[in-house]
């Protein structure tokens, strides 16, 4: 049961009577707090599905206000011929590209939405690059609720697809994603919109660690040594963190994983800064802490933020789990497309296949271990980008419609034979 909101820069606390987003005293972004003793060592119930089985520790008290929908209970697949190319013993792939909008941003709406209904809201809003917009699409429209998306005007054309399939209300901004975020603040405090946005709204948080209760559970009620994270608003890995921490907290695991987040080289604000946090002298009060910021010009466009909006909490949640930050090129991250398709079966975007460039980087590097059990979490299906999918596998093999240029093409595509 939740009891009220912590903030994560000076730990101010409210009650749930509270109906902001933000610390009033500093501004800084909201944890919910639960009554984790009414909770502690019971594990979750056999029985149920989607968000009702965590409701215990879900910021929402109608479930029958939530998406008819199956948001998460995404496969968790062993990805041996993977793991082996780099000399890991144990790696796991978390598919949530196959959540409803083929994105894990659909944790996050599933909760938000029940929590915009439950306060009566009439239009839900939010800011994206294109899958948190085309998730709220998806779920808003299985519950018939008006959703507005603003988007920067370079969002890829499939997620825009999206977007006006479920019949949001899609305003494209000539400008970043940083500006469209502000941009849909500004008039969802206006108008009175229930405001979505990644980070601000602590509520996203809650959805996103879902995700960790579902690898624990799937992982025979185990604790992987690492979870690899792509990251750019900083909200899923830190959402990962939270719900690790709440199973601690309510007594049925011991120990928490590391946790490594995952960057583009063009977009690495949360992993600029944990590196410049490590190397400082003394670390600072997380009041203190600036999260750094960034021209962010990545092609790996769901993790392309200048200003991580959730950038506090994400460091938070690397330093604490003593984990770490690596980033890669943009063309280590389209070679990850390929390689995690054809060493697992998983068809990644391209910002959840630098949850794979990076792992291999950490492992080569010798920061993860080949004992170490690790799972990365691919967050976004492939069918999301094409365009740049394309860019990794080059095109297909033409041929005139005889056996014998069939033959030959083989041949030289050097197709075994029996």
């Amino acid at each position: 049961m939740m009891v009220g909101y912590r903030c994560l820069a000076c730990e101010a606390e409210r009650e749930t009577s509270f109906t902001g987003f933000v610390c009033p005293d500093c501004g800084g972004n909201l944890d919910i707090v639960y009554d984790y003793a009414a909770a502690r060592g019971k594990p979750f119930p056999a029985e149920g599905e989607g968000l009702s089985r965590y409701a215990a520790l879900l910021p929402v008290q109608d479930l029958n206000l939530a998406s008819p929908l199956r948001v998460g209970q995404t496969p968790l697949y062993r990805a041996d011929r993977l793991g082996a190319s780099v000399g890991l013993h144990t790696l796991w792939i978390k598919d949530d590209g196959l959540n409803p909008s083929a994105s894990f941003k659909d944790r996050a709406g599933a909760v938000a939405l029940v929590v915009a209904r439950e306060r009566g809201a009439k239009v839900i809003a939010g800011a994206t690059t294109g899958n948190a917009g085309s998730s709220m699409a998806c779920l808003a429209a299985s519950v018939g609720m008006p959703c507005v998306i603003f988007v920067p005007e370079s969002a890829p054309a499939a997620k825009l697809a999206q977007l006006l399939v479920f019949g949001a209300k899609v305003v494209a901004v000539r400008g970043s994603y940083d500006q469209a975020f502000d941009l849909c603040a500004a008039v969802c405090e206006t108008r009175g919109w229930f405001n979505r946005n990644t980070g601000v709204n602590p509520f996203t948080r809650e959805g996103k660690k879902t995700c960790s209760f579902e690898v624990w559970e799937q992982l025979g009620r185990r604790v992987p040594d690492w979870v690899v994270v792509p990251t750019g608003d900083g909200n899923i890995i830190s959402g990962i963190w939270k719900g690790f921490r709440d199973l601690k907290e309510i007594g049925i695991i011991d120990r928490l994983p590391r946790l490594l987040c995952a960057q583009a080289e063009r977009s690495a604000a949360v992993s600029t800064t944990v590196c410049r946090l490590r190397e400082a002298e003394a670390m600072p009060a997380w009041k203190d802490v600036v999260v750094d910021s960034v021209e962010a010009t990545t092609m790996a466009d769901s993790i392309s933020v200048d200003v991580p909006r959730d950038g506090l909490a994400a460091v938070r949640a690397v330093l604490e789990s003593e984990g770490d930050a690596v980033t890669v090129p943009d063309d280590a991250i389209l070679a990850a497309i390929p390689e995690l398709a054809r060493g697992s079966g998983v068809f990644a975007e391209p910002a959840a296949a630098a949850a794979w460039a990076c792992a291999r980087k950490a492992a080569q590097q010798g920061l993860i271990g080949p004992d170490d059990e690790v799972v990365c979490l691919v967050t976004g299906n492939g069918l999301k980008d094409v365009a740049r999918v394309r860019e990794s596998v080059g095109a297909p093999t033409v041929v005139d419609a005889t056996v014998d240029a069939v033959q030959r093409a083989v041949d030289e595509l050097n197709v075994p034979s029996p």
